[in-house]
């Protein structure tokens, strides 16, 4: 299963099916005129094709950015906006990993989109063409492209939240500077809409790089110039003419160089070792002369950003103007048949692929860069695809690992059925030197181990973005942590962990727990939890039912021998707290019928419960009383 069909189809077919349609040279007409017009501007236009008509959305790449909020580092989260509440919504779902940073973007440019956001005139021409269009193509150029990423993704998430399934959306910018950072482009990936983006980015131009590079201490006149294209990032000729005056080919070397080697840092760094706030998301469409190949994975785009600069002398800010050049060579050398340098036949239709797709990109295959471009290339197929094959195979795995889990559903079945009415977790709590109990704890073990591999893939992008809200493993997550935890609770009390590290809840939970909890939450596979109950749930609902019974246990232990009248307040709260939830889930049968079992640890801390409160009552005269929680003399 590890050899895939059509490895190009991300990039070279994407490419193709750009080159081969109007959308490119219509969504550059768009830009042009959008920047001809006055700054802060943007244009709708309505093109019929093929009995129904293609909305267009561009936006000037002339815009006023406030020097106060348009740093490098000044990076905003989403759910904050002021003003624009639910307007990301789809984005904003939490990652399965707890310790992710929120999705953030540039403040600078966030403020752009908001103005255009809060224009009547933009929100009634974005519905009009709604109305009216099946298909909208939103575009920009330079930081209009920036204005059109955020602009899609708001009607993406309108269109979510609304539930339209008759329009389609398409975003293209041309030389756009990055916008988020990483956790945006995760989010995007989780909600499927990276095939939504294609950023066009000429192998020459150094805006799309230049967020990469944060404002560093270089030589006054190169940092100030620097910070200056940090604020304008503008299309304009009139900008770039002033950026230009006083300028040297060293000083534009200097620059050049200072992001180069920021881009080679990320692109030899181990993922997640960087921690760079600003990173690519959706499809990367590299132009040359020669003409243009997609790439739709985020490492892979800054792996080529890096290797297309590499091989140049030199660059000039004149190069993020070419892009109607561009245009029109990707369109009109599609149909152009495509010769191997020297006449060289590859060996294999894949290293063909390779080749005709580093002619795409204006490398060849003498130049020193290559190599490792032929490596980018390949990574990128491999990355692009395998997720899919991964998940299969996770399936499979977890067909093999039932047998584990059936042997505890089974234990757990033996126990409650057991004369000592001590219940699934007692017994296990107390197996002793049992084989059987010795098997389940192997099986246990086991069953841990796939998870936890689960879990790594799925942090190392190795599975598909959906994968935490695909029904078959968010329900099968569930069931192995209802039926699981509580045997690692057990095991946890049983060999005196509470005592070396403290309590389960706390210090001892599995952090995969945490995640599968989170699954299930987000997802929309728990509508039976809104069904009133006969009978008693075959697994308890809440799986740390039992750690919170032995927290409960050590309360009514310290109260026996606690003199403080404070600390006895806090201890009879708990206690009280723990016994009003408890009833809530007995009354609602959420939970197994082994809580309840006349010997299990719940029942017993129920009849110290009980005699406790009458002997408090008892002893009231010569004694303070607890009983509702506070100190009664």
């Amino acid at each position: 299963m590890e050899t895939e069909a059509s490895s190009f189809e991300s990039s070279e077919m994407l490419s193709s099916f750009l080159g081969s349609t109007p959308l490119l040279s219509q969504s550059w007409e768009m830009c042009s005129a959008a920047n001809a017009n006055s700054p802060h501007a943007f244009l709708s236009k309505e093109v019929a094709m093929e009995g129904s008509s293609v909305g267009y959305l561009a936006f000037s790449g002339v815009q006023q950015v406030s020097a106060s909020d348009t740093s490098s580092q000044s990076m905003v989260p989403l759910h904050g906006v002021v003003g624009g509440d639910g307007l990301f919504s789809p984005l904003l779902r939490q990652n399965q990993q707890g310790d992710q940073p929120p999705v953030m973007v540039h403040a600078g440019l966030l403020n752009i989109f908001l103005s255009f956001y809060r224009n009547p005139s933009f929100q009634n021409q974005v519905l009009a063409l709604m109305e009216r269009s099946k298909f909208i193509v939103i575009t920009g150029h330079s930081i209009g492209g920036t204005t059109a990423s955020l602009a899609a993704l708001w009607l993406l998430s309108y269109l979510h939240q609304h539930s339209f399934s008759n329009l389609s959306i398409l975003c293209i910018t041309f030389g756009s500077p990055l916008l988020g950072n990483e956790s945006l482009s995760r989010a995007i990936l989780r909600e499927r809409w990276s095939g939504n983006f294609c950023h066009v980015v000429s192998r020459d131009d150094i805006m799309p790089r230049l967020l990469f590079a944060p404002l560093a201490p270089i030589s006054p006149q190169v940092n100030s110039l620097l910070r200056f294209w940090h604020l304008s990032m503008t299309s304009s000729p009139h900008h770039f003419g002033s950026l230009a005056v006083g300028l040297t080919d060293q000083h534009v070397a200097e620059i050049r160089q200072f992001v180069l080697h920021s881009l080679e840092e990320l692109a030899a760094a181990r993922e997640g070792v960087v921690t760079r706030v600003f990173w690519p998301f959706g499809n990367y469409c590299f132009c040359s002369e020669e003409g243009a190949i997609c790439v739709d994975n985020a490492t892979s785009v800054v792996k080529m950003m890096q290797l297309l600069m590499t091989g140049l002398p030199s660059c000039s800010v004149n190069d993020h103007l070419k892009y109607g050049d561009y245009v029109g060579k990707v369109c009109s050398q599609f149909l152009e048949k495509k010769s191997f340098l020297q006449g060289e036949l590859p060996e294999s239709s894949y290293e063909a692929g390779v080749a005709l797709a580093l002619q795409s990109t204006g490398i060849s295959c003498q130049e020193p860069a290559a190599t490792q471009a032929k490596d980018c290339l390949k990574m990128a197929r491999r990355m692009g695809r395998t997720p899919n094959l991964n998940c299969a195979n996770l399936a499979i795995k977890l067909a093999k690992i039932n047998p584990y889990r059936a042997e505890i559903q089974w234990y757990k079945e033996l126990c409650d059925r057991s004369d000592n009415q001590m219940g699934y977790y007692d017994s296990f709590k107390q197996r002793g030197a049992s084989k059987r109990g010795s098997k389940v704890n192997m099986n246990r073990h086991k069953l841990a181990q796939f998870w936890d591999n689960v879990i790594n893939m799925m942090e190392t992008n190795q599975l598909p973005h959906d994968f935490d809200r695909r029904r078959k493993w968010v329900n099968a997550s569930q069931f192995y942590m209802l039926l699981v935890e509580p045997l690692d609770i057990a095991e946890y009390y049983r060999t005196g962990m509470h005592l070396k590290k403290g309590h389960y809840l706390t210090h001892g939970r599995e952090r995969r727990y945490q995640i599968f909890e989170k699954w299930w939450k987000e997802g929309t596979v728990g509508e039976e939890e809104q069904m009133k109950r006969s009978r008693f749930a075959s697994l308890t609902q809440d799986t740390c039912f039992w750690a919170k019974v032995e927290v409960a246990r050590e309360c009514l232990d310290n109260i026996k021998s606690e003199s403080d009248p404070n600390k006895l307040v806090v201890l009879w709260s708990t206690i009280e707290e723990f016994r009003t939830y408890v009833r809530g889930l007995v009354e609602r049968k959420e939970v197994s019928a082994d809580v309840v079992a006349k010997n299990s640890s719940y029942c017993l801390w129920v009849r110290d419960y009980d005699d406790l409160k009458s002997q408090m009552a008892q002893f009231r005269p010569q004694y303070p009383s607890f009983i509702d929680g506070e100190v009664v003399p």
